[in-house]
């Protein structure tokens, strides 16, 4: 192809990983749109999926930990990786690239007291 056409290759070689970045992008945008994380003062709940739907729960006086990681970027942009560990060592909730992450520990805490 590239005897027949070197323009054309060329441009079409540089297209296609901006035509899959695009198509990247949108279904990052579209599960990061489907993912809801609920902390009220009885449970969390992370609500997920676009096809499949995958629903965990934690009550609130049964959580033994919470561990929030995030990477120096991370703390730039102010996110984060959630676990909330009830019982055992494999988290019941985690989730990761959430905003607003000392938000939402200062809200685990707060119910944590109530």
């Amino acid at each position: 192809m590239f005897a027949a056409d070197p323009g054309k290759f060329i441009l079409a070689c540089l297209l296609v990983p901006f035509i899959v970045g695009i198509f990247w992008l949108g279904w990052w945008f579209i599960a990061n749109r489907s993912t809801l994380l609920i902390v009220d003062e009885e449970r969390v709940s992370l609500r997920s999926g676009i096809f499949n739907r995958r629903n965990s729960e934690a009550s609130i006086e049964n959580i033994r930990a919470v561990r929030i990681d995030q990477t120096l970027v991370d703390r730039i942009f102010k996110c984060g990786y959630l676990k909330v560990y009830t019982t055992g060592d494999v988290p019941e909730i985690e989730q990761d690239g959430l905003p607003d992450i000392e938000r939402l520990t200062a809200a685990l805490r707060q119910a944590r007291r109530v």
